[in-house]
């Protein structure tokens, strides 16, 4: 029986990322469900769909409910209180370009971190030394990594992977996609997804 696996992309600056990072862990192992974590950008989604910055700042009685939806979520799911970072949407670029170069193992543990930073913690995450600080807490040597991070190769590879979250239809975060191709959006459909991507491997 083949394994069943789904590809999970994620945004740095997105509220409901934190919340389908937070949860998918445990989901996923429950369901024999492995999860591949894909990192990518939604700055150039948001430019080709016409966006300077996020939706939910275009339109402010969505942001004032997403962030109470937030919170709410936060507490069903037993997470820490809400505190919202200094500017949002954050600049996860960074982040993510060091999500990227790290290795599959490493990469869910960096991503938590960094998303409980953002939206527990309150801090910016564009600041390398929040980004270095996570590095060190994991015992990954930061000077080595960050460097690795911002060769071009590592670049590159992160606005493919973002090309490729584009040619699976993804535009927002989170999304997840299954092994035939299916697009499940946001933190509410990850069950459904998991429940898609289990069916497909039975």
């Amino acid at each position: 029986m083949a394994r069943a696996s789904l590809d999970f992309y994620y945004e740095f600056a997105s509220t409901y990322s934190y919340l389908a990072a937070a949860r998918i862990g445990p989901l996923a192992e429950a369901a024999g469900v492995e999860v591949v974590w894909r990192p990518f950008l939604l700055g150039p989604i948001f430019a080709a769909q016409g966006l300077t910055t996020s939706p939910f700042n275009v339109h402010p009685e969505k942001g004032r409910h997403m962030w109470r939806d937030l919170e709410r979520l936060a507490a069903r799911y037993g997470l820490p209180p809400v505190t919202r970072p200094p500017s949002f949407p954050a600049n996860g670029l960074l982040a993510a370009r060091v999500a990227t170069v790290l290795n599959d193992a490493s990469r869910p543990a960096f991503s938590r971190q960094i998303f409980h930073r953002a939206f527990a913690q309150g801090e910016d995450i564009g600041e390398r030394e929040v980004v270095r600080q996570v590095l060190a807490g994991l015992g990954h040597f930061c000077a080595d990594v960050i460097e690795a991070a911002e060769r071009q190769e590592n670049k590159d590879r992160l606005r493919a992977q973002t090309e490729r979250a584009k040619a699976a239809g993804v535009f927002g975060a989170p999304s997840f996609v299954t092994a035939d191709g299916e697009l499940f959006w946001g933190n509410d459909r990850l069950e459904l997804a998991l429940d898609h991507a289990r069916a497909l491997a039975a």
